[in-house]
């Protein structure tokens, strides 16, 4: 991950914002958003990577976001952020248009897709696994195909 006063800001939100909330696996959430954002590339994406569920699951606005953090980072997490009321696949191909955005999912879907990380959640049938599964490898050849 890359470190600095930008990054470590979002880190300390993320972790505030995330703390006492747990995965389908029991495992605290912030690892997550962590592991994102170790795989990025630019201090921009680092932040997003670690914003990224902020507005979705926690009480955070996307107006108090841009209140601390540049305008790129919060563009990206507007965009990594699925409202109800939009369709997955247009949600998908919003995200192609940012390439922060499309960074931090690319590694947020290979993430969830790894189904490992539901070991011992003995809540999470094999068929909920299989449209997991399903959706990720949908959205994963949605943005990285060519338009």
């Amino acid at each position: 991950m890359i470190y600095t006063p930008l990054t470590i800001k979002a880190l300390k939100l993320s972790y505030s914002l995330h703390h006492g909330q747990y995965d389908k696996a029991g495992v605290p959430y912030i690892f997550h958003p962590y592991h994102i954002a170790e795989q990025m590339t630019s201090e921009y994406s680092v932040c997003a990577a670690l914003l990224h569920d902020t507005v979705e699951d926690t009480s955070i606005t996307l107006n108090e976001l841009s209140e601390l953090f540049p305008k790129e980072v919060v563009h990206a997490v507007e965009l990594l952020t699925h409202e109800d009321h939009v369709p997955y696949t247009e949600y998908i191909q919003s995200i192609k248009t940012d390439p922060i955005a499309k960074e931090v999912k690319l590694a947020d879907i290979r993430h969830n897709s790894n189904q490992s990380r539901f070991a011992g959640a003995n809540d999470i049938s094999g068929t909920k696994l299989e449209q997991l599964r399903e959706k990720y490898a949908a959205a994963l050849e949605m943005l990285l195909a060519e338009d």
